[in-house]
Protein backbone atom coordinates (compact mmCIF):
# COMPACT_ATOMS: atom_id res chain seq x y z
CA UNK A 1 0.00 0.00 0.00
CA UNK A 2 1.38 3.39 -1.06
CA UNK A 3 1.37 5.13 2.51
CA UNK A 4 1.57 9.26 1.94
CA UNK A 5 0.28 8.76 -1.36
CA UNK A 6 -3.76 7.04 -0.96
CA UNK A 7 -7.06 8.44 -2.39
CA UNK A 8 -9.46 6.20 0.15
CA UNK A 9 -13.02 6.78 -1.62
CA UNK A 10 -15.11 6.00 0.77
CA UNK A 11 -16.02 7.29 4.41
CA UNK A 12 -18.24 6.46 7.34
CA UNK A 13 -20.50 9.26 6.96
CA UNK A 14 -22.62 11.01 9.98
CA UNK A 15 -26.85 11.04 9.86
CA UNK A 16 -27.15 13.73 7.42
CA UNK A 17 -30.27 14.99 9.67
CA UNK A 18 -27.82 15.00 12.28
CA UNK A 19 -25.53 17.45 10.78
CA UNK A 20 -27.99 19.68 9.57
CA UNK A 21 -28.72 20.22 13.97
CA UNK A 22 -25.82 21.38 14.13
CA UNK A 23 -26.72 24.98 12.44
CA UNK A 24 -28.95 25.35 14.69
CA UNK A 25 -25.90 25.37 17.64
CA UNK A 26 -23.28 28.20 17.64
CA UNK A 27 -19.86 26.54 17.51
CA UNK A 28 -18.99 28.25 21.01
CA UNK A 29 -21.84 26.53 22.76
CA UNK A 30 -20.85 23.19 21.01
CA UNK A 31 -17.01 23.60 21.94
CA UNK A 32 -17.98 24.16 25.94
CA UNK A 33 -19.84 20.36 25.71
CA UNK A 34 -16.69 19.38 24.24
CA UNK A 35 -14.22 20.17 27.14
CA UNK A 36 -13.44 23.62 25.17
CA UNK A 37 -10.85 21.46 23.18
CA UNK A 38 -12.18 21.12 19.49
CA UNK A 39 -11.64 24.13 18.50
CA UNK A 40 -8.84 25.07 15.61
CA UNK A 41 -6.09 27.88 16.32
CA UNK A 42 -7.74 31.48 15.44
CA UNK A 43 -4.80 31.74 12.68
CA UNK A 44 -7.96 29.71 10.80
CA UNK A 45 -9.99 32.43 9.97
CA UNK A 46 -13.14 33.49 8.10
CA UNK A 47 -12.35 34.87 4.67
CA UNK A 48 -15.41 35.22 2.95
CA UNK A 49 -18.53 36.48 3.93
CA UNK A 50 -21.46 33.83 4.12
CA UNK A 51 -25.06 34.59 4.81
CA UNK A 52 -26.26 31.84 7.35
CA UNK A 53 -24.11 31.90 10.30
CA UNK A 54 -23.50 28.46 11.43
CA UNK A 55 -22.16 25.73 8.75
CA UNK A 56 -21.74 21.64 9.14
CA UNK A 57 -20.74 19.09 6.65
CA UNK A 58 -18.77 16.23 7.23
CA UNK A 59 -15.19 16.14 6.78
CA UNK A 60 -13.97 14.79 3.98
CA UNK A 61 -10.07 15.41 4.94
CA UNK A 62 -6.80 16.17 3.00
CA UNK A 63 -3.33 16.19 3.57
CA UNK A 64 -0.49 17.56 1.56
CA UNK A 65 2.90 18.75 1.35
CA UNK A 66 3.35 22.47 2.14
CA UNK A 67 2.66 24.57 -0.95
CA UNK A 68 1.56 21.51 -2.90
CA UNK A 69 -2.49 21.00 -4.12
CA UNK A 70 -2.47 18.16 -6.50
CA UNK A 71 -3.85 16.01 -3.85
CA UNK A 72 -6.40 18.52 -3.31
CA UNK A 73 -7.18 18.72 -7.22
CA UNK A 74 -7.91 15.32 -6.36
CA UNK A 75 -10.39 15.82 -3.70
CA UNK A 76 -12.45 18.18 -5.71
CA UNK A 77 -13.24 15.17 -8.24
CA UNK A 78 -14.09 13.15 -5.41
CA UNK A 79 -16.43 15.98 -3.50
CA UNK A 80 -19.81 15.14 -2.30
CA UNK A 81 -23.18 18.08 -1.90
CA UNK A 82 -22.56 18.85 1.43
CA UNK A 83 -18.89 18.00 2.29
CA UNK A 84 -16.85 20.36 4.44
CA UNK A 85 -13.49 19.60 2.91
CA UNK A 86 -10.63 19.84 5.88
CA UNK A 87 -7.11 20.77 4.46
CA UNK A 88 -3.54 19.73 6.42
CA UNK A 89 -0.86 21.65 4.42
CA UNK A 90 1.92 21.36 7.50
CA UNK A 91 1.26 24.74 8.16
CA UNK A 92 2.88 25.66 5.48
CA UNK A 93 2.37 29.66 4.68
CA UNK A 94 5.11 30.39 1.64
CA UNK A 95 2.33 29.85 -1.33
CA UNK A 96 -1.35 29.75 -1.67
CA UNK A 97 -3.01 26.39 -1.72
CA UNK A 98 -5.92 27.46 -3.84
CA UNK A 99 -7.56 30.34 -5.79
CA UNK A 100 -10.54 31.47 -7.52
CA UNK A 101 -10.86 28.64 -10.27
CA UNK A 102 -10.96 25.76 -8.09
CA UNK A 103 -13.29 27.50 -5.11
CA UNK A 104 -15.61 28.47 -8.00
CA UNK A 105 -15.64 25.00 -8.70
CA UNK A 106 -16.26 23.12 -5.57
CA UNK A 107 -18.68 25.90 -4.53
CA UNK A 108 -20.89 26.41 -8.06
CA UNK A 109 -20.55 22.52 -8.97
CA UNK A 110 -19.52 20.07 -6.21
CA UNK A 111 -21.66 22.35 -3.97
CA UNK A 112 -19.68 21.41 -0.96
CA UNK A 113 -20.42 23.04 2.82
CA UNK A 114 -17.71 24.91 3.05
CA UNK A 115 -13.74 24.10 3.10
CA UNK A 116 -11.10 24.92 6.25
CA UNK A 117 -7.08 25.02 4.83
CA UNK A 118 -4.55 25.59 7.09
CA UNK A 119 -2.28 27.59 4.91
CA UNK A 120 -3.06 30.58 2.46
CA UNK A 121 -5.57 31.41 -0.09
CA UNK A 122 -5.53 33.60 -3.03
CA UNK A 123 -7.64 35.89 -5.51
CA UNK A 124 -9.29 37.23 -2.22
CA UNK A 125 -10.87 40.24 -3.73
CA UNK A 126 -13.31 37.96 -5.08
CA UNK A 127 -13.41 35.17 -2.81
CA UNK A 128 -13.55 37.58 0.40
CA UNK A 129 -17.03 38.69 -1.19
CA UNK A 130 -18.94 35.04 -1.59
CA UNK A 131 -21.58 33.20 -0.38
CA UNK A 132 -19.56 30.43 1.12
CA UNK A 133 -17.52 29.60 3.97
CA UNK A 134 -13.86 29.95 3.26
CA UNK A 135 -11.77 29.55 6.27
CA UNK A 136 -7.24 30.21 5.68
CA UNK A 137 -4.55 31.40 7.52
CA UNK A 138 -4.51 34.69 5.47
CA UNK A 139 -3.52 35.43 1.54
CA UNK A 140 -0.44 34.79 -0.82
CA UNK A 141 -0.35 35.41 -4.48
CA UNK A 142 2.27 33.01 -4.91
CA UNK A 143 0.59 29.45 -6.58
CA UNK A 144 1.28 26.12 -5.55
CA UNK A 145 3.27 23.11 -6.76
CA UNK A 146 1.65 20.13 -7.94
CA UNK A 147 4.01 17.17 -6.98
CA UNK A 148 2.61 15.30 -4.32
CA UNK A 149 2.70 13.31 -2.18
CA UNK A 150 -0.55 13.38 -0.48
CA UNK A 151 -3.82 11.70 0.89
CA UNK A 152 -7.47 11.55 1.35
CA UNK A 153 -9.93 10.48 4.03
CA UNK A 154 -7.10 9.97 6.19
CA UNK A 155 -6.84 11.04 9.40
CA UNK A 156 -5.05 14.71 9.83
CA UNK A 157 -3.88 17.92 12.04
CA UNK A 158 -5.68 21.15 11.15
CA UNK A 159 -5.35 24.09 13.30
CA UNK A 160 -4.19 21.64 15.85
CA UNK A 161 -6.86 19.78 16.03
CA UNK A 162 -7.53 16.24 15.09
CA UNK A 163 -9.96 15.30 12.07
CA UNK A 164 -10.84 12.14 11.06
CA UNK A 165 -12.85 11.27 7.96
CA UNK A 166 -16.62 11.62 8.37
CA UNK A 167 -16.19 13.79 11.51
CA UNK A 168 -18.69 17.01 11.48
CA UNK A 169 -17.36 19.97 10.66
CA UNK A 170 -19.51 23.08 12.42
CA UNK A 171 -18.17 26.64 11.49
CA UNK A 172 -19.48 30.04 12.22
CA UNK A 173 -17.90 33.35 12.21
CA UNK A 174 -16.10 32.32 15.75
CA UNK A 175 -14.11 29.65 14.10
CA UNK A 176 -13.91 26.04 13.24
CA UNK A 177 -14.66 22.99 15.80
CA UNK A 178 -14.28 19.39 15.05
CA UNK A 179 -17.07 16.90 16.36
CA UNK A 180 -16.53 13.41 16.66
CA UNK A 181 -18.64 11.43 14.62
CA UNK A 182 -19.30 8.86 16.85
CA UNK A 183 -19.90 11.11 19.47
CA UNK A 184 -22.06 13.45 17.55
CA UNK A 185 -25.65 12.54 18.83
CA UNK A 186 -24.84 13.20 22.29
CA UNK A 187 -22.91 16.43 21.92
CA UNK A 188 -25.20 17.91 20.13
CA UNK A 189 -28.53 17.09 23.05
CA UNK A 190 -25.44 18.60 25.28
CA UNK A 191 -24.95 21.72 23.42
CA UNK A 192 -28.51 22.34 23.22
CA UNK A 193 -29.17 22.25 26.81
CA UNK A 194 -26.14 24.39 27.38
CA UNK A 195 -26.80 26.89 24.45
CA UNK A 196 -30.45 27.37 26.45
CA UNK A 197 -28.89 27.90 29.86
CA UNK A 198 -26.50 30.23 28.15
CA UNK A 199 -29.13 31.92 26.53
CA UNK A 200 -30.87 32.75 30.03
CA UNK A 201 -27.66 33.96 31.50
CA UNK A 202 -27.60 36.35 28.47
CA UNK A 203 -30.78 38.19 29.29
CA UNK A 204 -29.92 38.04 32.96
CA UNK A 205 -26.79 39.69 31.84
CA UNK A 206 -28.64 42.23 30.29
CA UNK A 207 -31.27 43.01 32.61
CA UNK A 208 -29.78 43.00 35.70
CA UNK A 209 -30.50 39.80 37.49
CA UNK A 210 -27.15 38.04 36.96
CA UNK A 211 -25.98 35.97 40.21
CA UNK A 212 -22.31 36.56 40.12
CA UNK A 213 -21.81 35.01 43.58
CA UNK A 214 -19.72 31.76 42.12
CA UNK A 215 -17.15 34.12 41.14
CA UNK A 216 -16.53 34.82 45.09
CA UNK A 217 -17.11 31.40 45.77
CA UNK A 218 -14.74 30.11 43.62
CA UNK A 219 -12.02 32.14 44.37
CA UNK A 220 -12.03 31.71 47.93
CA UNK A 221 -12.05 27.90 46.77
CA UNK A 222 -8.96 27.89 45.04
CA UNK A 223 -7.21 30.16 48.35
CA UNK A 224 -7.40 33.62 46.47
CA UNK A 225 -6.67 36.67 49.02
CA UNK A 226 -8.62 39.79 48.87
CA UNK A 227 -7.32 42.60 49.56
CA UNK A 228 -8.90 45.71 51.12
CA UNK A 229 -5.52 48.39 50.62
CA UNK A 230 -3.27 49.64 47.76
CA UNK A 231 -0.58 47.55 46.51
CA UNK A 232 2.56 48.84 48.58
CA UNK A 233 5.65 48.01 46.74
Amino acid sequence: MSVGKRIYLKRQLPDPALVKEFETVPASNTGDVMGRSCGMDPRIRLMSQPSKQMTAGPALTVKTCAGDNLTLHAALNIAQEGDFIVVANEGGSARSIMGEVMMAYLKETRKIAGIVIDGPIRDIDEIGKWDFPVYATGTNPGGPYKEGPGEINVPVSCGNISVNPGDIILADPDGVIVIPRNDAAQILEDAKKFQAADEAKLAAAKNGTANRAWVEKSLDAKGYEIIDDYYRG
